[in-house]
């Protein structure tokens, strides 16, 4: 009896009130991705190039990839078990050499980060499927798929930081075309097929909570960022309205996300017939785009703090109004998936920014910012009327096609 106890610790209460809840060690876990979150967009600073967009993009996905990945496991697991937080700490330990190694991971730290991504994302699967040696068979065989895949992509990274640079961007697109496109495959191997979305049934309310918190983390860095850059200015009029755009700018983009986008994210995946099939497609893949965004728009803020005058080149002008757009287009695709819907209010958005963009070379650093900023809080604005109109005349969806 005590050891059947002891291995229903090791399992998510489903049954629980509490069962969504976000415990304080996935809290401590997520410190180390505050610190990879800044590492990217001060990378970008110092290399602020078309190669450096590129190598960041890279990173990017592969921090957000083994973030949302450990999400997802410790969806099923329980993060209060002794052996779940071991294997949480082991984890920021890998996270913290990986995210260390970021400034430099196209130069001389590539082993480092590779080999950090690699272990930390085989190493995971493959305590989880000694944890479920005697669990649900079906979820046991899915981390076996997801194993193999890993596995795979994990000796492109390895092989990746140990080549040349030339070779070291190809080998580590390769390896994360494999993990990217994995999850739609439902981990298909042969003669054992792929898992069914029905397979991924998780606790909704954690993985909206989950990935709402790294949000947080995203739009914690623009703060910092604006905060930290402001600091060493001169306040004057110009770099006070600087400061007052990229503040009021990251707020709005908070207020977009928290009281739309996460608001009915959740209310439709809590009545979700499929929740697996929801979570994968507008968790697991469009936040990616909202983090990307996000990360984006702080070095915009940074740009516009710093060289608020004079016309805005197309670096510039891509990267401020870039950044929003992303955000925008992430937060579409999310409404899209869970609800069934095209957001006026994104697309609107969008389009605003389209059009836009060919005459951002006219503008100056601080007034695209300023327009960005009063377009974004028009949208978030709009969008709470959308969103609230939304859920109250369709309380109880059923997603059979995100």
């Amino acid at each position: 009896m005590r050891k059947l106890t002891s291995e229903a610790v090791l399992f998510r209460n489903r049954g629980n009130r509490d069962s969504g809840k976000v415990s304080f060690i996935e809290l401590f876990f997520d410190l180390i991705f505050v610190f990879a979150v800044t590492q990217l967009s001060h990378s970008f600073l110092e290399n602020f190039t078309m190669k450096g967009a590129v190598q960041l993009g890279l990173i990017t996905m592969a921090v957000w990839w083994v973030w949302i990945f450990t999400a997802w496991v410790i969806n099923w697991l329980n993060p209060e078990s002794l052996h779940v937080r071991v294997m949480l700490i082991v984890l920021m330990l890998l996270g913290l050499i990986m995210s260390t190694s970021i400034p430099e991971a196209f130069e001389s730290s590539g082993l480092y980060f590779g080999l950090a991504y690699a272990l930390f994302q085989v190493g995971r699967t493959a305590y989880t499927v000694w944890l479920l040696r005697k669990g649900l068979v079906e979820l046991r065989i899915n981390f076996i798929r997801i194993l193999c895949w890993l596995s795979l992509s994990g000796a492109f990274w390895i092989a990746g930081g140990i080549a040349h640079e030339s070779w070291r961007l190809a080998l580590w697109i390769a390896a994360l075309l494999i993990e990217y496109i994995a999850p739609s495959l439902g981990f298909w191997l042969p003669r054992i097929g792929k898992t069914p979305t029905a397979v991924w049934d998780i606790e909704g309310s954690h993985m909206a909570e989950r990935c709402a918190l790294f949000i947080i983390i995203a739009l914690g860095e623009s703060i910092l960022v604006t905060g930290a850059t402001f600091a060493k200015l001169e306040w004057n009029p110009v770099t006070l309205a600087a400061f007052g755009a990229a503040f009021a700018g990251t707020v709005a983009m908070w207020w977009i996300y928290f009281d739309v986008a996460a608001k009915t994210g959740h209310h439709f995946i809590a009545h979700s017939a499929d929740p697996g099939r929801v979570a994968r497609s507008a968790y697991t893949y469009t936040h990616l785009l909202l983090i990307a965004g996000i990360i984006m728009t702080a070095v915009g803020d940074e740009l516009v703090l710093a060289h608020p005058t004079g016309h805005s080149d197309v670096k510039a002008a891509a990267v401020i109004l870039g950044g929003t757009e992303l955000f925008l287009l992430g937060n579409l695709l999310f409404m899209r998936i869970v609800a069934g819907v095209v957001p006026a209010p994104y697309l609107t958005g969008l389009l605003a920014f389209a059009i836009l963009f060919p005459f951002a070379g006219a503008f100056s650093a601080l007034l695209l910012s300023v327009i960005s900023t009063v377009v974004l809080i028009a949208v978030s604005i709009w969008g709470s009327v959308f969103s609230e109109r939304l859920c109250r005349l369709r309380p109880a969806p059923l997603n059979k096609q995100a």
